[in-house]
């Protein structure tokens, strides 16, 4: 009786979803419901009665506590090669900004950092060059955002801008955030903070013996490689679709994403307009790789993911080949597709008023999808309306807004 209730419920909602489904987007449905064989002899229930371990990953954003101290390196321990190995002033002032970073938590306003006038000249040196290369090496979409921090999120020469600036105009472009870190962490916690739009920050800057060279990321890297194209919107989605998919995702599959991850949005490169132009953070960090990378001493082949989770990432020395594509929106594309191969035991979905994972379980989490992605379509289907409407005018001048209402 009740195995024959159990059928009844479950038909019953897959009916709703398929006629809900078929009435607003025409979707067809040829889902079989039945009951596994030793209750029925003529169906099997399709859901897995096998409960499969994953790997934890945070369910809403500020679990990112729970994984954002696991660094490698913070400091403490540098290896002989550093160019810091020797000077303990250095050593002492790279774990004094790790300690900040180790005790922030989720809702708190970001570290501010005042800097010493060795590591404004180290930035300002840095900045000078890297601005000079710019023009005839970045891609588009990341020089459209260099004015824009300039002007709101403290880009200038003399010193360094703070994350909490940084972060809160990334917030307005993107939806993204910084979020301060000590040192290395795995691929897969770095991933898991880009599903919930969170960037990895650090905030101690190389030595100043060897401005142009780092073995490891620091806050010129971030803040001059990644930041202007985390401010970009469809690049952030493409970084936000990267740490989605490794959510729960196998070790081995992980490791691909990552790997993808390194030779696009840190070494990726794209043609714009007959000219090659960079648009990984690794290269817009590096005077010396920027020109390497572009020049014909470099290696560079087609970007084919399936060709690219093969090749190893180099830490510390150029790259062995840089993969190339005819537009930033191809990679993001064949990123895309890659990404929809790697296999969970269930389908998730973002939430990004509550900024939550959300696990599709059943079918009433399904309907709440397709309500979400109904109301989308209703704005769609109204802009689209307004536009056919204007009969060739432009939309965007049709209107003005009155200057708001301030009591005296």
């Amino acid at each position: 009786m009740l195995t024959h209730r159990l059928v009844n419920v479950i038909e019953c909602l897959y009916q709703t979803i398929k006629m809900k489904s078929q009435r607003n987007f025409g979707i067809r449905w040829s889902v079989a419901v039945s009951l596994p064989e030793p209750l029925n002899n003529k169906v099997t229930l399709p859901f897995l009665l096998v409960m499969k371990m994953v790997p934890w990953f945070p369910r809403h954003i500020s679990e990112l506590d729970v994984v954002s101290n696991n660094v490698f390196m913070y400091g403490k321990h540098l290896d002989a090669d550093h160019p810091s190995f020797k000077d303990e002033a250095y050593r002492m002032r790279r774990i004094e900004l790790a300690n900040m970073a180790f005790k922030y938590s989720y809702g708190q306003p970001l570290p501010r950092i005042e800097y010493t006038k060795e590591e404004r000249e180290t930035w300002g040196t840095v900045y000078r060059e890297l601005l000079q290369l710019y023009q005839t090496h970045a891609c588009k979409e990341y020089l459209e955002n260099i004015p824009l921090l300039q002007k709101y999120a403290g880009y200038r020469e003399d010193d360094l801008p703070q994350l909490e600036d940084v972060s809160t105009f990334l917030k307005r472009q993107s939806g993204f955030t910084l979020r301060p870190v000590a040192g290395y962490i795995s691929a897969r916690d770095f991933l898991k903070a880009l599903a919930f739009r969170v960037f990895y920050c650090t905030q101690y800057i190389r030595h100043s013996a060897d401005p142009f060279y780092t073995p490891e990321p620091d806050c010129i890297h971030e803040l001059m490689g990644h930041v202007p194209l985390l401010a970009n919107p469809e690049f952030a989605r493409f970084s936000q679709e990267l740490g989605l998919a490794s959510l729960g995702a196998s070790e081995e599959d992980v490791k691909q994403l990552a790997t993808l991850y390194f030779f696009t949005a840190e070494f990726g490169i794209c043609e714009q307009e007959g000219q090659l132009r960079a648009y990984g953070a690794g290269l817009l960090s590096s005077a010396a790789e920027l020109k390497h990378a572009l020049s014909d001493a470099a290696v560079r082949r087609p970007f084919q993911p399936d060709e690219v989770v093969k090749t190893e990432c180099m830490v510390t020395t150029y790259q062995n080949v840089y993969f190339t594509s005819s537009s930033l929106k191809e990679a993001q594309d064949k990123l895309n597709h890659f990404i929809q191969r790697i296999k969970r035991p269930w389908p998730i979905h973002y939430n990004a008023y509550t900024e939550s994972i959300e696990v599709v379980e059943g079918p009433h989490q399904v309907l709440s999808l397709i309500d979400d992605i109904e109301s989308q379509l209703f704005s769609v289907r109204a802009a689209l309306n307004q536009f056919v409407a204007c009969q060739g005018e432009d939309p965007l001048v049709a209107w003005r807004m009155a200057a708001p209402e301030v009591m005296p």
